[in-house]
């Protein structure tokens, strides 16, 4: 989880500042970084502590990447629809590419954060009933007696989420996680159908 949020809050310095929420670029990602600094020291192996303090400060990291990227995507749309934005292939696919990586770290920690209560609830089997159903959950003689989801699979889902807009071998159970999901498929097809749409019209 650290290493993914680590590239997420990289990436948003690949995004130039027109793009960005706040000014000047560096300021949101040190904010990101201090928050995923503090959340490491407090668990350095593995989210494994019941507080509502380390909680929220883990989901406002969530909510920080998120709300920027979502910016980022909406001044990207608006720059390649008024022309603003888009006149060198590379770059945009560079730009473009960042933001839809980016999009699918904030879902997968979103996911990880909010399925069966997050990971400490998960452990501790507080919820009965999981949000997500993985393919371990339907055939328990393929996984161990004590399997559970880990950073890695909301991550899997995230990104199979963002390819093939739609559920794979991970189905959500729940209204918000159906919610979710299309709420990331809509992001990750703005982004890359106007952005690829764009550059190919560059390039031809």
């Amino acid at each position: 989880m650290a290493a993914a949020t680590a590239v997420a809050i990289a990436l948003q310095i690949v995004v130039p500042q027109r793009l960005n929420l706040v000014r000047p670029i560096w300021v949101l990602p040190a904010m990101q970084a201090l928050l995923l600094v503090a959340l490491v020291m407090v668990n350095p192996h593995r989210i494994n502590r019941e507080s509502q303090a380390l909680r929220l400060l883990s989901l406002t990291l969530a909510a920080l990447l998120s709300v920027a990227n979502g910016w980022s995507v909406a001044r990207l749309v608006i720059g390649l629809v008024n022309g603003s934005e888009g006149k060198a292939a590379g770059q945009l696919l560079v730009i473009g590419g960042a933001i839809w990586l980016t999009n699918v770290i904030a879902f997968a920690l979103w996911y990880w954060e909010f399925d069966r209560g997050g990971p400490v609830a998960r452990a501790l089997a507080v919820k009965r009933y999981p949000d997500f159903m993985f393919a371990q959950m339907t055939n328990p003689e393929m996984a161990p007696p004590d399997w559970e989801p880990a950073f890695a699979d909301y991550m899997y889902l995230a990104f199979t989420n963002a390819t093939a807009f739609s559920p794979t071998d991970v189905i959500p159970l729940s209204r918000w996680a159906k919610l979710a999901m299309t709420a990331q498929s809509i992001v990750s097809i703005i982004t890359v159908a106007l952005v690829v749409a764009r550059a190919v019209n560059i390039l031809g």
